[in-house]
């Protein structure tokens, strides 16, 4: 590897990579590495410069991350109990979970990229149901409701509804978390 990155840096005018490196004690560290050669008056290739950066804290706060979001991922798709999904600034669909298949009776290949109006009856979409919901979420941070929801198969459910603004730390809303239980019973 060493040969190949002098090379590289040799021929290319520069050599980057990213990756583990060996400290003097035999201890790793996540590196980005830069080589550039440098070359005297008369274009003689004459050695290199080598600049190592330690992102070791980087890699395993990215790592952390990481293992962090999939954990929720495995805590969201574990409720059934609740449909728990994302929908854009737009309403329309962008996560479902198994909750949310098991409520409404949709695959997340169906619903995904779809408005969520289609869980209105037909009564509330005429009323701008849909359209108050994500006005009022967007102005208040906040919607809940309860009321009449509609299946795939076209049957209805009674449901508690939450939709939560999500913002970016900007302030620039990115989307909606949309709760919701069945309460039928």
């Amino acid at each position: 590897m060493p040969e190949i990155a002098l090379q590289t840096a040799a021929i290319a005018g520069r050599f980057e990579a990213e990756g583990w490196r060996l400290r003097k004690d035999r201890t790793k560290f996540w590196a980005h590495v830069l080589i550039d050669p440098i070359f005297n008056d008369q274009h003689e290739l004459i050695g290199f410069a080598k600049v190592a950066r330690d992102l070791t804290e980087r890699k395993l706060a990215e790592a952390e991350l990481a293992s962090s979001e999939a954990q929720f991922q495995l805590i969201v798709q574990s409720v059934t109990d609740y449909a728990i999904y994302v929908l854009n600034p737009q309403g329309y669909v962008t996560t479902w979970n198994a909750g949310a298949e098991r409520i409404n009776g949709y695959t997340s290949d169906e619903i995904i990229g779809e408005n969520f109006s289609r869980f209105f009856t037909a009564d509330d979409l005429a009323s701008g149901g849909n359209t108050h919901a994500l006005a009022t979420a967007t102005r208040d941070g906040r919607f809940e409701k309860e009321g009449w929801q509609v299946r795939k198969n076209g049957t209805r459910y009674w449901a508690n509804v939450i939709i939560d603004a999500m913002h970016e730390d900007t302030g620039t809303l990115v989307g909606f978390a949309k709760v919701t239980r069945d309460i039928t019973e």
